[in-house]
Formats: C-alpha cells, structure tokens, sequence
C-alpha cells in the first residue's frame, strides 16, 4: 500500500523525506515523490518507478525547505506515470496533497469542480481532487479548508496537506488508513509506519479515524470530529528497525494476516450502494451479460482456490455453467470457449505468466475477458477487456493471505453485480449477502483479536507427518486452500478431500497418526459432514472442526472445535479461512520452519 511520509523542523525536509520513503519500500510502490514548501512556491518533484528514479531527478534539483510531504503510490486510480504519481497540487502551486485510500466519489467532485468552478486537473487520480478541493475551500485558514474538502469526500484516506500560505504547517488526517506523528526535539513529523521516522525520534502518536493534525515545529495539534482538541499518550518504540517494517510483528505473514480487515474495507469501498453493486470499471449491459453461455475461471495456486468459491457462486446467481481451470493447463485442453464466453482471470501480480498465457488464448477465441487483480497497470490488466482491482496493498509473505480473502470478495461482489444487470437474483437475497460483506471487517477483527489460541492448536499438530483437510461444498473449497497453507509454510504434508469421498479410498490412511481439520459450516450439509467425521474418528483420528460460533453440538464429536463468528452461511468461507491461515503460520513458527520465504517457493510466478 501506499507511503506517507512529512516533516516539520529547522532541517532541510528533502533528505529527511527521502530516507522516510525509502524505509517504507517494503509496502510496495511503483512511482514516488516530495513536494517542500520553497519560498513562495511548492517545489515538487516525482517520478514513476523506484526511488532511486527520484534521488535521480533530486540530484538536477533538490528542494530547499523546512516543511514537506513525500509519497510511495501503490496505483489504484490512474496507471502508475509521473503524472499521476502523488504529491497532487491544485491549479495553484500554493497547495499540496499526499493521500492514502480511495475517494469514492471523485468523479462526481471533480465534475462540480471543472464545470461549475472552473478547475484544470492535470492527473487521472482520486487524490487530485483533494488538492483542488483545499484549494477551491481556503478563505485564510487551512485546517478549515481541510475540514471543509473531508466533509465532501466519501471513502478512506490518510492525507498531509502543505500550503504556501501558511508555510509553517503541515495539516493531517484519517480515516480507515493507517497515519501517525512523530515528536521530535524542535521537529515533528507524520508517517504510514514507524519505520519513516525511527531514525529521527521514538516518541509516537496513533492517529484516531476522523482526527485533523496541526503540526509545526514545536508542537502536534490534534483535533476531534466535533473540532475539539485531544490529547493521545505517546508510545515509545523500543522495536528495532527490521521489526518496526514489520509493524512489530515478528514476520510479514502475520502482519499481512491481521490486516485483513482493512484490505476487506479497501476492496469493498464504494462498490455497494443502496442495496447495490457499483463497478466504476465494468459497464456491462445485459444484452451482454445475457449472451453469455458459459464462464471460465483461470488462475494458479490461491487464486486458483479463490476461483473454486466463484465457480457456484456465478452458476447459483447468473444460471450459467461455469468451469475453473489451472492455467497452465487451460491451453493444453482445448477449451471449448468463443465470443459466447466469458472468462475471469484472477492473480494478485497481474503478471502470472501461464495466467497472461490463458488469457490470450480467451481473447483470440473472442471470449469477454475480466481481470481480478492486485497490481494497477501490470500486464494481464492491461491485456483484459475490464479489471477489477483489488486495492488489498502489496503483500510481502510468500503465502498469499489477504490477496486469497479479498479474490473471494471480489468475486462476491462480481456474481451479484452481474446478476443484478441479468436480473437472475432477487433483490432481498443479493442485499442480505452484501450486507454479510460489510460485515466481515469486523468479524474478521473478532478473530484475530484471539489469534494467539492458535499456537495452542498448532502445538497438538507439529509432530504430525501427514494431515487431511475435509468438507462439503464450499467447506471443501476452503479445506483446498486451508492445505495448501499448511504444507507450504510448515512443510506438514497436507491434502483437502470432499467429506464424502473418504470412503472411496483415503480412509486407508486415516490412523491415530493423523489429525484431521473438518470444515463444518454449510448448513444444507451439516449433518453428512457429522457423518463424516465419525468415520474418522472411528478410526482414531485426532479431530479439529471449524464451526460456527455457538455449535455446541459439534463438542460431542470433535476433539477440539475452532469457531468462527455467526454471519450470513454463503459468505461463512471467507472468515472460514482466516483460522486456517493462522493456523498454518503457528505451526511454521512451532516447527521452526522460515515464515515468509519458505522453501523452493517465490512470490510472483514469472515463467510457465
């Protein structure tokens, strides 16, 4: 995700910011900038690509000045280029804006602002806005003029504003987006992380949604939404640097894992209105939609799982067949796929090579293409028709986590949308599941406020050489993925059956010496899965069931029961698999094995 970096002091900011953007490389960017308040101007200078891009460009100049802001953008609106890299400037240089999140409704602000205000934008971003709209609003006092633009703008931010104006100040706020201050000796700043700012001071302020900062030199100003000035405590960071990147966890994977619930707020913002899915990116009519006669979901790994929960999602509500396939396998098959076709391909780089490969092969049999991914102006996005984003922010681990938990929300949102534009579901059930998926942010939260429970689990299961993962339906979706995290961060050789199959054969292998984990959460096929179970535990099998919070029944079964709070049963999978991925990192912790880079694997698949 994107990194904010700002400072004021007695110092020159531009090497300050520099060093501040440079510890946030880890979030992961693809342009960079600093804007310094210069004068009677705002200097800015930004780049696309790495920041070595930008010290390049600050060596022809570099900005002298006491106060600045300094940006790492993770595109959502507006390919990555030097134009639509941040810091943002109004029609003015005397405004500046660096800003994290999505502004939902842009594009009906600049509308307002080029037509009736006469505005001139220079950038395809959301953020822009911001800068025009603090300018459109200042009548001699900044942070009203900040308040006035937070009022008009709907969605998530974390923002600086610098201004000539009132050269003295930096102006902060957020909302849904994480932004802290840091109090130094003579000399304040705000940042993304705390590894911006270690080098500078230990003294740290959290930032609280719907707060507005003052900051000068000498002092932090924080006021409420109701403008009525607080006091926080200071934390002090002990961390060293390398756990500080981490957040202060001890591995990327976890950290990633506990920022589900914000990557869910990211990929849902602004894409449910009035009982409603809203895609800006997709405009689909249902003379299309109806002409459809089949559906294809293609992708490797996670996302490959993720596809398997799309797959009866699309069919129950669009009424089409609908096949997941490999990639690397989709060519070789002869897919019997044409211009009646539409074909989904899902992959968190964009630039998963035998994923591209598939989606070229659709194209040329003239099938729609859409695009889920996490990378704005990566390849396979570029290639397909249309592109939904995931705006997850990068992930660093190698096990997919919070890009497998917001794929299945993307292709939540997909199925009802088109639907709706079908007219295939009723309007009572597409609102209960969107209402569910707003939910799952803080359900989600619910779950990792207890994550250390399961280190006790995956102590009964280190030892173990061999596990099996068992549902039904989607419960046997979720075993799938549950598996895979296992076996590729813990090395516990791990595999997924469908409850019912256990009979045909896998049985004879079922012993004391093999823990079992029973998804069992579909109610249409709790009580199979029961069955099920009992198979395995007559053969002496060590019992763990994900179940729904508030089954007691299942204690008179399992030998240990995880659950997973009450929501709407068809969107159960994706809190399903939050316990699962925890439960894989504890066991890697528990087996010494290395948490983010584990063995043979890389992050991004780049060749077939």
């Amino acid at each position: 995700m994107c990194g904010i970096v700002g400072y004021v002091g007695p110092k020159n900011a531009t090497p300050i910011l520099m060093y501040g953007l440079k510890k946030l490389e880890y979030r992961g960017y693809d342009s960079a900038g600093v804007a310094v308040v210069e004068k009677n101007t705002i200097s800015v200078v930004k780049t696309v690509g790495k920041l070595k891009n930008l010290e390049k460009k600050l060596k022809q100049y570099s900005p002298q000045g006491q106060v600045g802001i300094g940006h790492t953008r993770w595109a959502t609106h507006g390919r990555p280029s030097d134009v639509n890299s941040h810091p943002h400037k109004g029609c003015s240089d005397d405004f500046a804006v660096v800003h994290n999140g999505i502004i939902e409704n842009y594009l009906e602000l600049k509308e307002w602002l080029i037509y009736e205000r006469g505005h001139v934008f220079a950038s395809e971003t959301d953020t822009e806005v911001i800068a025009h709209l603090v300018e459109e609003y200042y009548q001699g006092d900044l942070v009203e003029a900040v308040r006035k633009t937070l009022d008009k703008v709907n969605g998530s931010y974390a923002i600086g504003v610098i201004s000539t104006r009132e050269p003295e100040k930096l102006i902060a706020a957020r909302k849904d987006s994480p932004l802290i201050i840091g109090l130094g000796q003579g000399e304040n700043f705000i940042a993304s992380d705390i590894p911006a700012i270690l080098h500078h001071t230990r003294d740290v302020i959290l930032i609280e949604d719907g707060e507005v900062v003052v900051l000068t030199e000498d002092k932090a100003t924080i006021y409420n939404a109701d403008k009525i000035q607080v006091e926080h405590s200071v934390f002090h960071v002990d961390w060293d640097a390398e756990a500080a990147e981490k957040g202060g966890f001890e591995h990327f994977m976890l950290k990633e894992i506990c920022e589900q619930p914000e990557a869910f707020r990211k990929t849902l913002s602004g894409r449910i209105q009035n009982g409603k899915v809203k895609f800006d990116e997709l405009q689909l009519g249902k003379e299309q939609v109806d002409k459809w006669e089949k559906v294809f979901i293609v992708a490797c790994g996670t996302a490959y799982h993720s596809g398997l929960i799309g797959k009866p999602l699309l069919e129950e509500f669009l009424r089409v067949p609908v096949e997941v396939d490999i990639a690397s396998e989709f060519r070789y098959r002869e897919p019997l796929i044409d211009e009646y076709s539409l074909a989904v391909f899902i992959s968190q780089s964009g630039e998963t090579a035998d994923t591209l490969a598939a989606l070229r092969e659709a194209k040329n049999k003239g099938a729609t293409t859409i695009a889920i991914t996490n990378v704005v102006g990566s390849t396979i996005s570029r290639e397909a028709q249309y592109t939904l984003y995931l705006w997850a922010g990068p992930e660093i681990a190698v096990a997919s986590t919070k890009a497998y938990t917001t794929m299945l929300i993307a292709q939540y949102l997909l199925s009802v949308y088109l639907a709706q534009v079908k007219g295939t579901i009723a309007d009572d059930k597409a609102e209960k599941i969107l209402a569910a998926l707003q939910e799952l942010p803080k359900k989600t939260q619910d779950i990792l406020d207890k994550k250390e429970e399961y280190l006790k689990v995956a102590e009964s299961i280190k030892d173990t050489s061999s596990l099996f993962f068992i549902g039904r339906g989607y419960d046997y979706n979720i075993a799938q993925e549950g598996a895979l995290k296992l076996k590729e961060i813990s090395y516990i050789h791990a595999e997924a059956y469908a409850a019912g199959e256990l009979k045909h054969g896998t049985l004879a292998l079922v012993t004391t010496e093999t823990p079992v984990i029973a998804i069992v959460l579909q109610e249409k096929t709790y009580e199979k899965t029961l069955s099920n179970i009992k198979e395995v535990i007559a053969r002496d099998a060590f019992v763990i069931g994900v179940v729904t919070e508030g089954d007691t029944e299942i204690l008179k079964t399992v030998n240990k029961a995880i659950y997973i709070p009450k929501i709407e049963n068809i969107v159960s999978p994706v809190l399903a698999i939050i316990p699962l991925q925890l439960l894989a990192y504890y066991a890697a912790i528990v087996r010494g094995c290395n948490v983010d880079q584990p063995r043979n694997l890389a992050k991004s698949v780049t060749v077939e």
